[in-house]
C-alpha cells in the first residue's frame, strides 16, 4: 500500500551497526521515499545541546534590530551567504511558478574552515565555498553554526549510506561517500513572524516548491502554521511534528539519481489559522545536503530497467543548485529589495 502519510522511522537499529538492523531501516527508508519522499527521524545521534544552543543564538540574532541584521546581509544573489529579509526570496520562482515574497527571514552559512587548495577556489568552484558572512558582536554565533553544519554532514553521511543500501543490494553502503565529501551544503535558519495582516493573495510563509539536491534535514518547533506534504493524491498532509525528531526529504537531484523511483515532493509552510491565538512564530533549521559541485547526477544503473532510457541528461550538482537558487532570489530578472 503506497503511504499517503508522512512515516516516522527510528534509526537506532541502523547506527546499532547489525546487518539485520541496517537493512529493516533501508526498507521504511525506501518505501517512504518512493511512495512521499518524507520522513521524520529519530535517534539520529545528533546531540541536544548543540540544538539548543543553536536555537538560542538564533533567537538572539532574529531579535536583533533590522540595522544590525543588515550588517551581515546577503553579497550577491548567487551567494548563498548571511541574513535575508520578509519577502526578499519566493522559493515558487525556483519552479517558474509566479508568487509573492515568502513570509519569512534567514540566515544562511555555507561550509566552514575551507582547505586552501585549487579545488575550492578554481573557476568551476563558483561561490560554493566563498566566505561565510557572520553577525557582528554575538558571541558564540559562529562556533556553534560551525559545529551544527558539521554535526549536519555527518547525519547526512549517514542517510547516504542508508540510502544506498535501500535503492540496490549490489550497491556498496558507501557508494555515495566519494560524491559528498567535497560537498557544497548549506545550512539555513528560518523565522517566520506571525503576520496577522498585510498578507497579499496567496503569500505563504515558503511558497510551494521542491528542493534542489540530495536531501534536506529540517528541525522545526512546534508552533502553528508548519510543513505541509503534496502527497500522490495531489492532498495538502501535514508533517507530524516529533520533539526530539528531524524532517528529511529527498531533492530534486537524489530523484535524477533514482529516475524518479524516488519523488522529490512539493511542499510548502501555511500561514497560522486566522483565528490562532498568541504570537505563532515559527522557526526552523534547515540544512540542506548537496553533492560536491562536479559530481556528474545522472541514472543509477540499478534504477534502470532493461529497455528504459533516463528520464533527465546528466547534471554536474553545482550548476544545477546555482540556477535554482537564482531562480528564487529574483523576480523577472532583478533582486527583491
Amino acid at each position: 500500500m503506497t503511504l499517503q502519510y508522512v512515516p516516522i522511522i527510528d534509526l537506532g537499529p541502523y547506527f546499532g551497526g547489525t546487518a539485520e538492523g541496517k537493512a529493516e531501516v533501508a526498507k521504511a527508508v525506501n518505501q517512504a521515499c518512493r511512495d512521499i519522499g518524507f520522513l521524520v527521524i529519530t535517534e539520529h545521534q545528533i546531540p541536544k545541546e548543540l540544538i539548543e544552543r543553536v536555537y538560542a543564538l538564533t533567537s538572539q540574532f532574529f531579535d536583533l534590530p533590522m540595522a544590525d541584521k543588515r550588517k551581515a546581509d546577503r553579497p550577491r544573489p548567487d551567494m548563498v551567504r548571511g541574513y535575508s529579509a520578509v519577502a526578499e526570496e519566493s522559493l515558487s520562482y525556483s519552479m517558474e511558478e509566479a508568487a509573492p515574497g515568502d513570509l519569512k527571514e534567514s540566515f544562511s552559512i555555507g561550509p566552514t574552515d575551507v582547505p586552501a587548495e585549487p579545488y575550492y577556489s578554481e573557476e568551476m568552484a563558483g561561490p560554493h565555498f566563498a566566505p561565510n558572512v557572520w553577525p557582528p558582536e554575538l558571541p558564540g554565533f559562529q562556533q556553534a553554526y560551525a559545529e551544527y553544519f558539521a554535526a549536519m554532514g555527518d547525519l547526512a553521511r549517514s542517510l547516504m549510506r542508508i540510502f544506498a543500501l535501500a535503492l540496490a543490494l549490489e550497491l556498496p553502503e558507501t557508494f555515495f561517500d566519494d560524491k559528498i565529501d567535497k560537498h557544497i551544503s548549506m545550512f539555513r535558519s528560518l523565522r517566520y513572524p506571525h503576520l496577522k495582516e498585510g498578507i497579499k493573495e496567496g503569500q505563504l510563509r515558503a511558497g510551494a516548491h521542491t528542493d534542489y539536491g540530495s536531501l534536506t534535514i529540517v528541525k522545526p518547533d512546534g508552533a502553528l502554521g508548519g510543513l505541509q506534504v503534496c502527497n500522490r493524491d495531489g492532498e495538502w498532509v501535514d508533517v507530524p511534528f516529533v520533539e526530539d525528531g528531524f524532517v528529511v526529504n529527498i531533492g530534486d537531484l537524489m530523484m535524477q539519481w533514482t529516475n524518479d523511483q524516488w519523488i522529490s515532493t512539493l511542499h510548502r509552510v501555511v500561514n497560522p489559522p486566522e483565528d490562532a491565538a498568541g504570537d505563532q512564530q515559527r522557526k526552523s533549521l534547515v540544512f540542506f545536503h548537496q553533492p560536491n559541485y562536479d559530481v556528474m547526477v545522472e541514472c543509477l544503473p540499478s534504477c534502470l530497467a532493461d529497455g528504459e532510457k533516463p528520464l533527465y541528461a546528466p547534471v554536474s550538482s553545482g550548476d544545477h543548485l546555482k540556477s535554482k537558487f537564482v531562480r528564487q532570489t529574483t523576480f523577472g530578472g532583478s533582486k527583491v529589495a
